[in-house]
């Protein structure tokens, strides 16, 4: 009997690569396209919220194509919940929220595979470039970094053995060339689609006049300060402003200075000069690794601070049973609270956090 596989569509050129792929390997498919922001935040006729109606379509199409099962699933409250939700408190708190991240954790390997697994299929799919495999000495299976310039690794750090063990990256070894080229020879209409923007939900990534239109948010202005807690100026608000910025604070010094803290609870914006805007170490919470359950004693390891950051020597120190310090070998540029910190050995994951 063929295996049954549940692959996650998202209307995308390489969601729809990774089906045909999986069809051509003979697996029983069913493409499943997620409705995640819901229409309340969508607005006409700007549409400045994207609500994911043309990738609906673009998904259904590749599904007729291929000659799969294609439905869509309502996820909106349960997206709104955890991945918006997340992202206004985050920033409202200060800290700079990666909801790709969330989004992988709750929704497409959080509820969408839990719906796959309640349905009876075998594996979930998605269109992600990593790779999956069984260590045999481990006794445990391990995600590893893909060797294509596209490597997603960085956003899958939290998932966990039994989810691991029905996943499949039909992607993995190709890069974004090749893909498109398969969409391409195979008549997929999405083969020049251009890739997903940064935050999916919110138009051009202006999360900022996201936030204030569509929440209860009061920008109160407050105070520019240094580390000594001396007045430089004013703010309009910590809402636009984050870890490392430099241009658009509104007030000039005479010098280059970067926000290097947000402090919510004064509403007061930290400023340094070049060079203060580094740091070698960094507190981690909400943590999961995957060749381990916790490391009990200082690790040596490859780290980096965001997705589009190179790899660099760090040591992880436990703190906690859901802390670590990771202490870098040298400085990091803008290491920024809410953001994710992914541990490497080689091109195997260790595991991550959320930096605090």
């Amino acid at each position: 009997m063929r295996k049954k596989v549940m692959i996650g569509m998202s209307g995308g050129v390489d969601s729809s690569v990774a089906a045909l792929l999986l069809l051509q390997k003979g697996y029983d498919i069913t493409g499943v396209t997620l409705k995640l922001c819901p229409d309340k935040y969508v607005a006409r006729p700007d549409k400045e919220v994207y609500n994911g109606d043309k990738d609906i379509e673009d998904a259904k199409n590749v599904a007729d194509k291929l000659g799969i099962k294609h439905m869509v699933v309502d996820f909106t409250d349960l997206f709104d919940k955890k991945v918006i939700s997340n992202f206004v408190d985050e920033y409202y708190n200060g800290r700079t929220p990666n909801p790709c991240i969330v989004c992988n954790k709750f929704l497409k390997f959080g509820a969408m595979f839990d719906l796959a697994m309640d349905k009876g299929f075998d594996y979930v799919a998605t269109g992600h470039y990593a790779i999956v495999e069984f260590d045999k000495g481990k006794n445990r299976w391990i995600l590893k970094r893909d060797n294509s310039l596209k490597d997603q690794s960085y956003v899958l750090y939290n998932l966990t053995q039994h989810q691991l063990s029905h996943v499949l990256f039909p992607l993995a070894g190709l890069e974004k060339t090749q893909t498109r080229k398969i969409a391409q020879e195979h008549g997929l209409s999405v083969d020049k689609k251009p890739d997903s923007q940064e935050i999916c939900f919110i138009k051009n990534d202006n999360y900022v006049n996201f936030i204030k239109k569509h929440f209860d948010y009061k920008s109160y202005t407050g105070n520019f300060i240094d580390r000594n807690g001396n007045v430089l100026g004013k703010h309009n608000g910590i809402l636009n402003y984050t870890i490392g910025q430099r241009k658009g604070l509104g007030v000039t010094f005479g010098k280059p200075m970067y926000v290097v803290k947000i402090d919510p609870h004064n509403n007061n914006v930290v400023l340094g000069e070049e060079g203060e805007q580094y740091s070698n170490e960094l507190i981690a919470t909400n943590l999961n690794f995957i060749p381990f359950d916790f490391p009990q004693d200082e690790i040596e390891v490859m780290a980096k601070i965001r997705y589009q950051a190179p790899l660099e020597k760090a040591r992880i120190v436990p703190v906690s049973e859901d802390k670590i310090k990771v202490i870098f070998e040298n400085k990091q540029r803008s290491v920024t609270p809410g953001q994710s910190v992914v541990f490497y050995d080689g091109d195997i994951v260790l595991g991550g956090g959320t930096i605090i």
